[in-house]
């Protein structure tokens, strides 16, 4: 059913007040109550009537405290006008019936009072008493008003929310931090503030591009609100996605850096959200975010000498170009998205007056701090991790803005956070190309150069890594691309056969789970790279990790079986007493997975049969 217009349910109230009114006139008896009963009604009236006033002119109106307070009025108006009803002049009859006494005209004499209480406060948040027009200089209002006596939560939500909708910047602001703080709270506060309207209030703010501090305080709280997927579906429906991307492409950097997190917390949360911020060509300003000032002049010539494509070079200057144009709309904006590599390429078609704008553009942010610089990029190195979660249309967007050669550039370079987001980037990427072919063969080529930086930088960071939190997504994404390597490939699988003896299990298990990629019936080089992993010293190491816990003699005993298959006749299988350790394998493991215990069958019985040392016999293992 649709909702009655705020004016309609104002006007509502003055009729009911009006028969009230009467009714106190026409009263025979406790005629010293009803007349209280009557000046309650008539401060109620009167302020109505200012708040009908107020929202007929009012072009920026928030009204969902107006429409709980209004509600709560009519109802203690109606609970009056059938108590001072009783008190006119009737029959004696009814007059027995109908006992009243003093108590019920101090309990509606009490709701009253409550409700000019919420008036007076509602006066206070939206400025409509005494000639105001809402447009004074008044703060946020953190009383309580009868109302919300109960949940107080309820009424500092409406006072920011109103606040961002009709004060002065300073008031928006200050009720946008206060928004943020509740936010912060806890889970229930954030429900609140989306179910009255926040969402669309801080949007609004978001939009203030002249003012830096109004977008960092509005950005915040959204940032707070985005952890569930129903908070984050409400930001997408008030058309926040649109408004999000433009402002990460046309704001100061710390502004960037918080709308990069918040693309980041809800492509994280909502399916809807990646989707639709793909849709907006986000990640196109992210990658040049997270690029700039990367690629010195002598790192591109050097590039160039390795035939690196210098067409994709001076394409992403030109998207820079473009970007560092948009962000010249705003006064208060560092030019975000600066030319970085326009010395080398400035015969490619840049004019005079664009090198000496990039220049300019160059400086302004170059005078930037360095937290905010790297807090920048990492925010954009995490937001292109979520967005390629799960997603090969995402991936594929990456790779074809050249993402992935700056990635392999910042795992190089760089350390901490930004070289985990950026890891962990290529590790979505790898496994979207694990299950797309078509993104496997255009971005994985085994001649591509922004391929080649990419496995070069996963397996120095697998050989000299320390840390489990590096290795783990190396180790993945080299087994997601395992069907792209060629035979000769094989200084691919000894960094990974070194990791089965890592002093982490989760590492060991990892490094046995990639190998099994090269390994298993899928990959046409199976049996290549069996023998490959076999020389590499394989087996000894796996041997040790079917000693670990369940996952790790999981996963160690499929590659087992795998390497049993396809290594062909290797005296290392037997060496290693393979068959015993296959046959002796805890028989829980196995029970709970149906195709390990066929492969294990398999393996077996390939051993008995082409393995001619050995003595076991094929019937010495039940399944």
């Amino acid at each position: 059913m649709e909702e009655k217009r705020v004016e309609e349910e104002l006007r509502n109230s003055l009729l009911i007040s009006e028969r009230l009114r009467l009714a106190v006139q026409e009263a025979d008896s406790f005629k010293q109550e009803c007349t209280s009963i009557g000046n309650y009604a008539a401060v109620l009236s009167d302020k109505l009537r200012s708040l009908l006033r107020f929202t007929g002119s009012s072009q920026s109106f928030y009204d969902r405290p107006v429409r709980r307070t209004v509600s709560d009025v009519v109802k203690n108006f109606d609970r009056a006008l059938t108590l001072v009803k009783k008190c006119k002049r009737r029959s004696v009859l009814r007059r027995v019936v109908t006992i009243i006494s003093s108590a019920d005209f101090k309990k509606v004499q009490s709701v009253l009072e409550a409700s000019v209480g919420d008036v007076k406060w509602l006066e206070s948040i939206l400025g409509f008493g005494g000639g105001d027009d809402g447009g004074g200089d008044f703060g946020i209002d953190l009383t309580l008003p009868p109302i919300a006596s109960n949940d107080p939560i309820l009424a500092w939500v409406w006072s920011s929310i109103a606040s961002i909708h009709m004060r002065n910047l300073n008031d928006k602001i200050e009720a946008a931090n206060q928004l943020a703080q509740l936010a912060k709270d806890n889970d229930r506060n954030k429900q609140i503030i989306v179910e009255e309207g926040g969402v669309a209030a801080v949007l609004k703010l978001l939009k203030e591009k002249n003012s830096v501090e109004s977008q960092v305080a509005a950005g915040t709280a959204l940032l707070y609100l985005a952890n569930d997927e129903d908070r984050v579906r409400a930001i997408v429906d008030e058309q926040g996605v649109s408004l999000i991307v433009k402002v990460l492409a046309d704001s100061p950097m710390m502004v960037q850096s918080l709308m990069a997190s918040l693309v980041a917390r809800m492509a994280e949360h909502d399916s809807v959200a990646q989707d639709d911020f793909a849709r907006e060509n986000v990640i196109r300003p992210l990658v040049t975010l997270l690029s700039f000032e990367k690629f010195s002049d002598e790192q591109l010539v050097q590039m160039g000498k390795h035939s690196i494509s210098i067409h994709s070079i001076v394409q992403i200057n030109k998207e820079m170009d473009r970007f560092s144009v948009n962000g010249s709309k705003s006064n208060h904006s560092f030019k975000p998205y600066v030319n970085s590599y326009s010395s080398v390429h400035s015969d490619s078609g840049s004019s005079r007056g664009g090198s000496v704008n990039n220049n300019n553009n160059r400086r302004e942010r170059e005078n930037e701090r360095p937290e905010v610089k790297l807090k920048l990029k990492i925010s954009c190195a995490e937001a292109l991790w979520m967005l390629a979660k799960g997603s090969v249309a995402n991936s594929k967007r990456i790779t074809e803005t050249k993402g992935l050669l700056c990635l392999a550039k910042l795992v190089e370079k760089e350390e901490g956070e930004l070289q985990y987001n950026c890891l962990m980037t290529i590790k979505e990427i790898t496994s979207a190309a694990e299950s797309n072919a078509d993104l496997r063969r255009a971005a994985f080529k085994t001649n591509s150069p922004a391929a080649k930086a990419v496995i070069d930088q996963l397996l120095r960071v697998i050989k000299e890594s320390d840390s489990p939190t590096l290795e783990m997504p190396a180790i993945k994404a080299i087994g997601s691309l395992a069907r792209i390597f060629p035979a000769r490939e094989t200084w691919v699988i000894g960094p990974l056969v070194d990791k089965l003896s890592s002093g982490s299990q989760e590492v060991a298990t990892e490094a046995a789970i990639a190998l099994g990629k090269f390994a298993c019936e899928d990959n046409f080089l199976r049996e290549a790279h069996s023998k490959a992993i076999v020389e590499f010293n394989g087996i000894p190491r796996l041997m040790k990790l079917l000693k670990g816990n369940e996952r790790a003699q999981l996963y160690g005993l499929i590659l087992l079986c795998y390497l049993v298959l396809h290594a062909g006749n290797n005296q290392a299988l037997e060496q290693a007493r393979v068959l015993n350790a296959l046959e002796g394998v805890d028989r829980t493991v196995i029970a709970q997975h149906t195709e390990l215990r066929e492969l294990v069958f398999k393996a077996i019985r390939h051993i008995n049969l082409y393995h001619t040392s050995s003595h076991s016999q094929l019937l010495s293992y039940v399944p």
